[in-house]
């Protein structure tokens, strides 16, 4: 599975959605890319993205001959919400290995800033995943870039007039992005309200759990980088205010068969504001995997 596949002209890469249902009945959202007999890699995205973050890199993956899996996490996208917004990282988790044991075998999961937490944790409590790419994120990582992110988050609780009013917004929050959200874009990421106002696509009630006993689970999630035995590729973000030399070098330390790829330009937001030069990184790491074992 060379890079050149990658670049190849676009084909129709067959696509299945698919409803999981969770220990607690939270429906989960999940696709496929790909031939479903392939190996499989599956994404996690960070907290306030769909699914949809990946569908390139799952498209050119899929391209390459992987069953690519992408999920909306419970309280995100198409996925259920807690009835009574009571969120935890064990149900994430737990949904996290849910998903792994959907594809049939012993998947490679890319976790991206949340997902690659969740990651970490799942794979030290369950083993599901046979390799490991974290995008942008370390089990500590800097404070004040998480908070520049929860505080965009929390700025908008009365959403958005229209679609401009979003991308407006967005650009000025990003502002190394030269291309501007379309309207077609947006429909993945904002929801119409009964009053008519355009609002993210998770559910608002998350924002208390994102920042729970955060220096405990920074903690635990060093204790769990230190079981990791599996393959393990780090990718970050040149320009990143959530990962650090120090914390790049900590985590290093604690899982020191990682392997590190730095993409210069790219901030936290990796997969978006580099998008080849990653999907190039993940086939180049995962080139280097052993087959994985075959189905029963």
């Amino acid at each position: 599975m060379t890079a050149a596949k990658l670049s190849a002209p676009s084909a129709p890469v067959p696509q299945r959605a698919e409803t999981l249902i969770a220990h607690d009945e939270v429906a989960l959202a999940l696709e496929h890319f790909g031939d479903e007999s392939g190996p499989a890699i599956v994404f996690a995205h960070g907290f306030g993205q769909t699914r949809h973050a990946w569908d390139g890199t799952a498209a050119g993956l899929a391209r390459a001959g992987w069953h690519a899996m992408t999920a909306d996490a419970r309280g995100h996208g198409d996925s259920g919400r807690r009835a009574d917004g009571d969120y935890h990282y064990d149900q994430f988790v737990d949904d996290l290995v849910r998903v792994a044991r959907q594809s049939g075998g012993t998947p490679v999961l890319v976790g991206a800033s949340m997902g690659g937490l969740l990651g970490i944790a799942a794979q030290a409590l369950h083993a599901p995943f046979r390799a490991l790419v974290l995008v942008d994120i370390t089990p500590r990582w800097e404070t004040a870039g998480v908070e520049r992110i929860l505080a965009f988050m929390r700025a908008h609780p009365d959403g958005f007039s229209s679609y401009d009013e979003a991308a407006d917004e967005i650009a000025r929050y990003l502002p190394h992005r030269a291309e501007r959200k379309s309207e077609s874009s947006l429909r993945q990421l904002l929801v119409r309200g009964g009053d008519d106002r355009l609002r993210w696509h998770w559910d608002a009630r998350m924002l208390g759990f994102a920042t729970r006993d955060a220096d405990q689970l920074q903690r635990d999630l060093l204790a769990a980088a230190g079981a990791i035995r599996v393959p393990t590729l780090l990718i970050s973000g040149g320009r990143s205010d959530v990962v650090s030399v120090e914390t790049i070098a900590e985590f290093l330390a604690h899982v020191p068969h990682a392997t590190h790829v730095r993409l210069d330009d790219a901030t936290h937001m990796v997969a978006g504001d580099a998008n080849d030069a990653f999907t190039r990184a993940i086939v180049d790491f995962t080139a280097s995997l052993d087959p994985p074992p075959r189905r029963n």
